[in-house]
């Protein structure tokens, strides 16, 4: 670990990364929101959308999709969605992508973000990824010098088409 990662205060003891359960997704779906530069994209409820149960129960059932929260003193303070994603290229070893990657904003600073990121990266490497990738929102510059902490590179520049 490089000096400037251990000069972020540790999460307390109590933390853990683990997978996301049902009774997760109205806390997921609120931390979503904070992320969203677009005030619209998400609906906090209640009631929770039917189609965040939908998502959340094919999420569930996918081997390549893990929904992570993190926990602290009993309570969600963090998410983020990790897939794995089969290749042919690499000799067929699978890449993964991290997405919705979110730390509610009180506990911003806390570790619990590098927890999370941490956990997926050996996640990648146990499924025998050769690369974990993410995207970021050009305007998030302070989550871009967090990545590059924990050894992201800005490699690539990204490109989409909204629908």
């Amino acid at each position: 670990m490089s000096e400037e990662l251990s000069s972020e205060p540790p999460p307390s003891a109590e933390a853990q990364v683990r997978h996301a359960t049902e009774a997760d997704l109205p806390r997921i779906v609120e931390l979503l929101a904070q992320l969203s530069l677009d005030e619209s994209r998400e609906e906090l409820g209640p009631p929770l959308p039917e189609t965040c149960r939908r998502a959340f129960q094919q999420i569930q059932a996918d081997p390549n999709q893990r929904l992570l929260v993190a926990e602290a003193g009993g309570r969600v303070v963090g998410t983020a969605s990790l897939l794995i994603v089969p290749n042919l290229s690499h000799r067929g070893r699978p890449y993964a992508i991290v997405e919705n990657v979110v730390v509610d904003a009180t506990e911003r600073g806390a570790g619990y973000g590098e927890l999370l990121l941490r956990y997926a990266m050996e996640e990648a490497r146990r499924a025998g990824c050769y690369k974990l990738s993410l995207t970021s929102n050009k305007r998030r510059t302070d989550a871009h010098r967090f990545y590059g902490r924990l050894g992201f590179q800005a490699t690539h520049e990204g490109f989409r088409v909204e629908f």
